[in-house]
């Protein structure tokens, strides 16, 4: 089986449960395709470099995909259809990491850096 890591940017308006239901959604067409999805991550809303269709932020979601092309094929099909995401990228890797990913490790690293900053503040 192949190893993919897919990530998709969900509009800004979205409720993080609408953006759950999506990475969901995924995941059923995932299993569905006789594939398996290994780690689902969100990742928060984040800041964009540039507008997408109007977008300044967008809510940033990975699957860890294990399974055939022809999973990523309809997968990526299906995304192309919603409306919700503005943007998808799926990759084809060796393996997959092993606990959190570098987006969630640094999201750790600068929580406790500000928490840190404000402590030495007061």
């Amino acid at each position: 089986m192949a190893l993919y890591e897919h990530i998709f940017l969900a509009r800004q308006d979205l409720s993080q449960s609408q953006v759950d239901a999506l990475a969901a959604q995924a995941t059923e067409i995932v299993e569905q395709n006789d594939g398996k999805v290994t780690k689902t991550e969100t990742w928060g809303l984040k800041n964009l470099a540039y507008k997408i269709d109007r977008n300044r932020k967008a809510h940033f979601v990975m699957l860890n995909i294990e399974g055939p092309g022809s999973v990523v094929s309809e997968l990526e099909r299906q995304t192309r259809i919603n409306e919700d995401v503005i943007r998808y990228m799926t990759i084809r890797v060796e393996e997959h990491e092993e606990g959190p990913s570098v987006m969630m490790r640094k999201n750790d690293r600068d929580g406790k850096k500000r928490r840190a900053d404000r402590e030495e503040r007061d």
